[in-house]
């Protein structure tokens, strides 16, 4: 076996030196963040542009959340092994060319397939920047950089859907939003370029489990196909159902097995979870990540299409739900970084994501905007102090020599999580707002406010999302409460997420965070010269 560390690379960065390549890292995330927000609000306009339904609309987010959940324990087990920094850049060169993609689309298939290769990229930023900033900073510093991370994707949420509304306003039209990211990765890949060095461990016996890989990918994959279409396409009882949901199960459990007892190196390291932190801070991720992704992704619909408010509008109305976010991030950060305690925070984080959720089941077409955005307040609140500091526990709990992986396996889950959340949820949509509105149009026609001409003209597939401003008046505003009505039912259905979230927080053993990035517990004369090499990797 052959290790080579430069002197460069052996040298520990200074603050100057953490501080300008922690610059390139945030504009990694803010590209990452900002791929999914920017489309929020202009979501509706591009499934009307390319006729698309709204299974159509979900598929444009959860092509994205697929690509980057399948792929993001490959990442961060590559991390692992090679150089982190060559791998932040890889992924930045991958987003920007599934960018170009989305931005010439010419119909919905092309687009999807273009954001599942923008979320090839986005697993690589979401798992590796979490891990090159833990490589570079001690733990009880990490609290207060967990908050800038907290910042940035409160920054992207904020700024992601009042620029894409903004610029479907403007004469860029949608495909504007698809442009607006580049720049801002250019300029991640040269701050890093010229500012992140980490010592890079070159090992002659790296073996990639790549079979472990390709069957969590597939797995992963036709559940959440599965989960997206079902209902929709198929019945949820059908023999199409029971053929994807048997070959996705028996996928996940030939995974499970190349994991644990075939792979030398595995994606998903099986043994972490024997750590109770891990399993338990794996489990809330997850449910965090139904309610957050599932039920917030659908705010941008709510708003356009019940409440009659442009793009740019929709936009500003999340800055609610996001000032709430970045506000706890920040301070929960700082708060940890100062005392060293954590688990506080995530505790009263999802115990107000279940309050918010909980409020916001209660709006429809005719709640006050003004009730909306303190509803949105408290689940931004309860969001920013829940889902670094989730990454932080774990973190602060796996081996160095299993930073990446833990850390990523973190993030899968979560990503994992929302994947489901947005495929379930959107289809539980499009059953509610299709079943309504054909019930309100039987009686708009029983009541003969509806002609036959306009009748006939509205004979169009149970799932598409109409132009509302070439609908009759009544139909509008069926339309209309029936979008409202069935956005405050998914935010009930996402409540139960929550509490499990908070049950599984609860039963967390906090530990103080460590003051070093090394295993200071391990005994001198039981460290060996690789184990000092990897320690400085890490």
């Amino acid at each position: 076996m052959t290790q080579s560390v430069t002197a460069e690379q052996s040298g520990q960065m200074s603050h100057r030196g953490i501080m300008e390549a922690l610059t390139g890292l945030l504009l990694a995330m803010f590209v990452a963040m900002l791929s999914s927000t920017v489309v929020t609000n202009a979501l509706p306009a591009i499934v009307t542009d390319l006729h698309g339904s709204q299974t159509g609309y979900t598929w444009v987010v959860v092509a994205t959340l697929l690509t980057a959940t399948a792929t993001t324990p490959i990442w961060g087990k590559l991390a692992d092994l090679t150089s982190k920094k060559l791998l932040v850049q890889a992924a930045l060169v991958i987003y920007s060319l599934g960018s170009l993609v989305a931005a010439f689309a010419p119909n919905m298939g092309v687009l999807i397939g273009a954001r599942a290769i923008q979320g090839l990229g986005v697993g690589g930023l979401t798992a590796l920047v979490q891990v090159v900033i833990a490589s570079m900073v001690s733990p009880p510093e990490r609290g207060r950089y967990s908050g800038y991370i907290g910042a940035v994707f409160a920054t992207a949420t904020v700024s992601g859907p009042l620029l894409g509304g903004v610029i479907v306003d403007s004469p860029l039209g949608w495909r504007g939003c698809f442009f607006v990211g580049l720049p801002i990765a250019a300029l991640a890949f040269v701050v890093l370029q010229k500012t992140l060095h980490l010592p890079v461990l070159r090992r002659d016996d790296v073996s990639i489990d790549y079979a472990g890989a390709t069957l969590i990918m597939a797995g992963v994959s036709v559940i959440l196909v599965w989960v997206s279409l079902a209902g929709t396409d198929f019945a949820w009882a059908s023999g199409t159902t029971a053929l994807m949901v048997g070959g996705g199960l028996a996928l996940v459990a030939a995974a499970l097995y190349v994991e644990a007892r075939v792979a030398s190196e595995p994606v998903v390291p099986l043994r972490l979870f024997r750590d109770r932190t891990i399993a338990l801070a794996t489990v809330a991720s997850v449910m965090v990540g139904v309610a957050m992704f599932g039920a917030t992704v659908y705010l941008g619909q709510y708003f356009q299409l019940s409440r009659g408010m442009t793009p740019t509008e929709a936009g500003l109305m999340s800055i609610a739900m996001v000032g709430g976010l970045l506000v706890s991030s920040t301070l929960t950060g700082r708060l940890i970084t100062a005392t060293g305690l954590w688990k506080r925070y995530l505790v009263g984080g999802t115990a107000l994501v279940i309050v918010g959720l909980a409020l916001l089941g209660t709006i429809d077409a005719e709640t006050p905007l003004a009730t909306v955005s303190a509803y949105m307040v408290v689940v931004g609140l309860g969001i920013g102090a829940t889902m670094q500091n989730l990454v932080l526990a774990v973190q602060n709990t796996a081996p160095p020599r299993d930073l990446g992986a833990a850390s990523s396996v973190v993030a899968f889950f979560r990503t994992m999580g929302g994947s489901i959340g947005v495929s379930a949820l959107g289809a539980v949509l499009a059953h509610q707002v299709s079943s309504q509105v054909k019930d309100g149009i039987a009686g708009l026609a029983a009541d003969g406010r509806l002609s036959p001409k306009q009748l006939a003209g509205l004979q169009h597939s149970a799932g598409d999302i109409p132009d509302l401003d070439a609908l009759p008046g009544p139909v509008q505003a069926v339309y209309e409460a029936a979008m409202g009505n069935a956005t405050g039912h998914l935010f009930l259905i996402a409540l139960p997420f929550a509490i499990v979230a908070f049950v599984c927080v609860l039963f967390l053993k906090e530990t103080p965070l460590r003051t070093h990035s090394g295993p200071a517990e391990v005994a001198p004369e039981a460290t060996s010269d690789l184990d000092e090499i990897e320690e400085l990797t890490q």
